[in-house]
């Protein structure tokens, strides 16, 4: 789950305070059906509709009626004794079976590769050594189901007619949640703003189900894209009048753009290809630096601290420099420029340059795998560090409370806390800043690397 104060992991909703958006709901039909799905009460109601679904679902299929579906009482108190384990919390009956189902072929796998190709291996032979010893076999009925042809649709059907959140909500032999549990439902979603879900559909409020589902970094990352495309469209209009720089916002911009140009792109690149780069460089130099500077507003978070984003801006120097070292020196060319020039024997060079060339190629996709885990991992170790000073105000709270420690004592480690927070703020200001400068520069030298000769 994601931690509330240093965002290390994307989420569906956006945090403010509670008191700025409260929750007033007064019955389940009012909540979100996301928040709904993980209600106990919802799902023993969806899985008992599920083992409803059960006999006639193995009716559609020809060697379903050799098949003998499981008693739903017995079914459901494994699901529930499964689903006590606090990693199976929240999960429903469809994903109980369908987690025994990929383990069990999982374990059969293996114990097939395990024997020569001559030896009997098939399903039956399996399970009678598994019934020797002694292993579990209560779900075998949901794994030879699953292996009839067009099970798949079916069964994502029959688990949407059993899990619909709607038929729950107007379901009038449901009893009314308790206000105890709608107060303590309301109390836990106050201040948290939920994403609509248009293209897919979510597990709970930070895990995806299904489809295209809109992420809070997704949404930032769209607002800065579309707060550069104003700047770009504004100073753009500006600058095709031919008038010089006039006001902060236009001198800001125009020194971003004289300052990625001169300090990373011809240094890199040199003066003769420099300035086909800058718009991508300044582009992705502003981004970075927007990214970042989110995660110092209390509630957002940096889209750069998940890997996913910085493994994509990586991904975009490495095409880059692909597709324009392919474009200057050909396809075959391209590849062969990974080899670095040396003066040797041809005998020698036949044996040693291809194993230069698969060394070279490794380091490349390396270099820039590096190059997205170097922006992560700082933008990560900046929000620990904060979240352990802070946590030496909360741990000194426990021992000021449970062993009686002076009262000034705890005033000490919180000015030490408060006032070692606000420095740590201001450093990570400047690794904002700093990172920005490293990501697009290093993306500057793998771009120059790959359109010059070595």
């Amino acid at each position: 789950m994601a931690d509330p104060i240093i965002h290390l992991k994307d989420a569906y909703f956006f945090e403010v305070p509670r008191f700025l958006w409260p929750r007033h709901f007064q019955s389940r039909s009012e909540f979100p059906d996301v928040w709904v799905r993980l209600d106990a009460d919802f799902q023993q109601w969806e899985a008992r509709r599920l083992c409803e679904e059960l006999p006639q679902l193995l009716a559609k299929f020809p060697h379903g009626s050799l098949l003998q579906a499981p008693k739903p009482e017995e079914l459901l108190a494994r699901y529930e004794q499964w689903k006590a384990d606090h990693h199976n919390f929240g999960k429903p009956l469809r994903v109980y079976l369908e987690e025994w189902r990929d383990r069990f072929e999982v374990e059969y796998k293996k114990w097939v590769n395990s024997f020569p190709d001559k030896v009997d291996r098939s399903l039956d032979v399996y399970v009678a050594e598994c019934r020797k010893q002694g292993k579990d076999l209560s779900e075998l009925w949901f794994v030879r189901l699953s292996r009839q042809p067009g099970f798949t649709q079916e069964w994502r059907q029959a688990c949407q007619r059993a899990g619909d959140v709607a038929a729950y909500k107007t379901d009038p032999h449901v009893a009314e949640w308790s206000k105890e549990k709608i107060d303590a439902y309301n109390l836990h979603l106050s201040g948290k703003v939920l994403i609509p879900q248009p293209f897919g559909r979510l597990r709970n409020l930070h895990e995806p189900e299904s489809g295209l589902c809109i992420s809070k970094y997704m949404v930032i990352q769209f607002v800065v894209l579309l707060v550069l495309l104003a700047a770009y469209r504004w100073v753009a209009v500006r600058v095709a009048n031919g008038d010089r720089p006039r006001g902060r916002w236009w001198n800001l911009l125009e020194a971003s753009l004289v300052f990625v140009r001169d300090q990373i792109a011809r240094p890199a690149m040199g003066s003769h290809d420099a300035e086909r780069f800058v718009p991508l460089l300044w582009s992705m130099f502003l981004f970075i630096l927007l990214s970042n500077l989110c995660g110092m507003i209390p509630g957002l978070g940096a889209p750069t601290s998940v890997w996913g984003n910085t493994a994509a801006m990586a991904a975009v120097t490495l095409a880059t420099g692909i597709i324009c070292g392919m474009r200057r020196f050909g396809p075959l060319g391209f590849f062969l420029n990974q080899i670095p020039h040396m003066d040797i024997p041809v005998i020698i060079g036949v044996v040693i340059k291809p194993v230069i060339f698969l060394i070279e190629m490794l380091s490349l996709a390396i270099k820039h795998i590096v190059l997205s885990v170097r922006l992560l991992a700082n933008m990560v170790a900046g929000h620990l560090v904060l979240l352990g000073i802070m946590a030496m105000a909360f741990g000194f709270q426990a021992a000021w409370i449970w062993y009686g420690q002076p009262t000034w004592k705890w005033g000490a480690v919180a000015l030490v806390v408060v006032v070692g927070s606000a420095l740590f703020s201001l450093l990570e200001l400047l690794v904002a800043f700093l990172q920005a400068y490293i990501f697009t520069f290093l993306s500057a030298l793998f771009i120059g690397a790959a359109i010059h000769h070595h």
